[in-house]
């Protein structure tokens, strides 16, 4: 399959804008060099909103799979191919930490990846959830890098192709307006500690940050670190109410749901996909780390209208309930 893969020409890469979609749609600009990069939200694949976008020329990375693309590569749990479905589409979907580990290992034997060898090692500790305390909390250089990617659409390309061009992760820190983005997202990280302190409440064992409306978001790692082991899993509410995926500076009111890693280190207590896809179809991820959007609900169905803040309280209590029954 890999080999099959390989053969395809591909000219457009649709990829996450995160540390592991970044790295993806970096490998691959090493063997398809003159693709051109598109960075994508699983939401807005999902809507149809990069249909246009979307041939058989076209590779996916790290998000879900599209009918008429030629590759896809991904390895989220609810992305998983199901049997019968047949597709003339590539498909690389493996169980594996991170997107990149799919991608490193279809062409380290056909190109050198040597120099990616530790940055992998920390784009699949990032994106699995095997971050200890301390990782978060240090200093690594891929770490801060993972920070600020997807902040700035060109920062984040820049970085992409630094890497593609086998500088070094020291060495893209120090570019002047990557070394910027640092300075600043160092400051920020104290200022989003205050904000997630504030905003948290833990019932029943998870922890809930309600982010909405503050332009601020977070990962789970932050979250948890803040709740410390007061909690078995963190949910975040974030986006902007009203929003749509096409507003620029803004997304669609949203939660992301995470496994307190820290203290769970081989998986979590229950499957948080079963609360990413209670609701919204288009949810989803891995049991320990995944998302979905708001939607507007009434007696616990789903009804066609604006998502309220009032949905974003009835959202969570269903969750609750389910929470509760694990």
């Amino acid at each position: 399959m890999s080999d099959e893969a390989l053969a395809l020409n591909i000219e457009n890469i649709i990829t996450d804008s995160d540390l592991d979609g970044v790295v993806t749609g970096a490998i691959l600009r090493r063997w398809w060099p003159n693709s051109e990069i598109i960075f994508g939200h699983p939401g807005n694949l999902r809507a149809g909103m990069m249909d246009h976008l979307i041939n058989r020329n076209t590779a996916i990375c790290d998000l879900p799979r599209h009918p008429n693309c030629g590759l896809s590569i991904d390895h989220h749990q609810s992305n998983e191919p199901k049997e019968g479905i047949i597709s003339d589409t590539v498909v690389l979907w493996q169980q594996t930490p991170s997107a990149a580990r799919i991608a490193y290992n279809m062409l380290k034997d056909k190109i050198d990846l040597s120099d990616l060898t530790e940055m992998m090692i920390w784009v699949d500790k990032l994106d699995g959830g095997a971050i200890t305390i301390e990782d978060f909390m240090g200093n690594n250089s891929v770490m801060w890098l993972g920070r600020i990617i997807g902040d700035d659409k060109d920062i984040t390309l820049k970085i992409l192709e630094k890497i593609q061009q086998r500088i070094s992760v020291e060495e893209i820190l120090l570019i002047p307006e990557i070394s910027e983005k640092i300075n600043e997202r160092r400051r920020k990280q104290d200022i989003l500690t205050k904000v997630i302190s504030e905003n948290i409440q833990i019932i029943d064992r998870l922890a809930i940050a309600r982010l909405e409306n503050l332009k601020l978001r977070s990962n789970g790692y932050h979250v948890t670190a803040i709740a410390g082991k007061d909690c078995d899993a963190c949910l975040v509410i974030h986006g902007d109410i009203g929003a749509g995926f096409n507003e620029e500076g803004s997304y669609p009111v949203s939660a992301s749901f995470y496994t307190n890693s820290f203290i769970h280190r081989l998986g979590g207590i229950f499957d948080l996909t079963k609360l990413a896809t209670k609701f919204d179809n288009d949810g989803g991820g891995h049991a320990n780390a995944c998302g979905c959007r708001i939607k507007p609900i009434i007696n616990g169905s789903v009804v066609n209208r604006e998502v309220t803040r009032g949905d974003i309280q009835e959202n969570i209590n269903q969750w609750l309930e389910m929470w509760s029954q694990r």
